[in-house]
């Protein structure tokens, strides 16, 4: 990603948007829906994670990495964040730093058990908590064919849909339509940049 768009100016603060939530709440959805309606504006940016999985495997539009390009990246501070989990590593890139220091609103798709290193790593974060109701969650979820609805039930009922900790926190409920959840993440993200300003 470029830290410094052309063509535009910077809103005056910048900002780092983490776009959190759990399985099956669909924020790829909602994150590709507000990209669209953002397409052209040029201070607000969307982040390309770096990610140890294949390009092929669907999902999200990412940098495939392996294992081992994974650590060297790492190691040679091409990260502001890292983390695991389920089974993959993923990176969001350095220039982000820079970016929202330099005034510009970047977005990116985060991890709620990462939120810390995302505090710690930006001047500014606002958080938004992508959820839907257990049932939708569930649905969505036994579409996948990797776990039995009683099993995905149990885990969701087990797991918090909420953002705990001193974060500033915006929620998007994405159980009914696309459009209206879509609408409300493009509103969300409007808010950020109004509060930058």
């Amino acid at each position: 990603m470029d830290a410094r768009p052309t063509g535009a100016e910077p809103v005056s603060r910048g900002c780092m948007v983490a776009v959190v939530g759990p399985s099956g709440a669909g924020k790829d959805t909602l994150m590709a829906y507000a990209a669209r309606f953002f397409e052209g504006r040029d201070e607000v940016i969307f982040v390309r994670r770096v990610i140890t999985r294949d390009a092929a495997a669907g999902g999200e539009d990412h940098d495939s990495v392996s294992e081992a390009e994974f650590e060297a990246l790492e190691k040679a501070g091409r990260f502001a964040v890292s983390w695991g989990a389920h089974g993959l590593r993923y990176g969001i890139p350095v220039e982000t730093k820079e970016a929202v220091d330099q005034g510009w609103l970047v977005v990116a798709n985060g991890s709620r058990s990462a939120l810390g290193r995302f505090k710690a790593a930006y001047s500014r974060l606002i958080v938004i908590n992508v959820t839907a109701s257990l049932d939708v969650l569930a649905a969505r979820l036994e579409g996948r064919g990797r776990e039995t609805r009683e099993e995905i039930l149990r885990r969701l009922e087990r797991s918090s849909l909420s953002v705990e900790g001193d974060y500033e926190v915006m929620t998007v409920d994405n159980s009914c339509s696309i459009e209206m959840a879509g609408k409300a993440m493009v509103e969300a993200l409007h808010r950020c940049v109004a509060f930058g300003r």
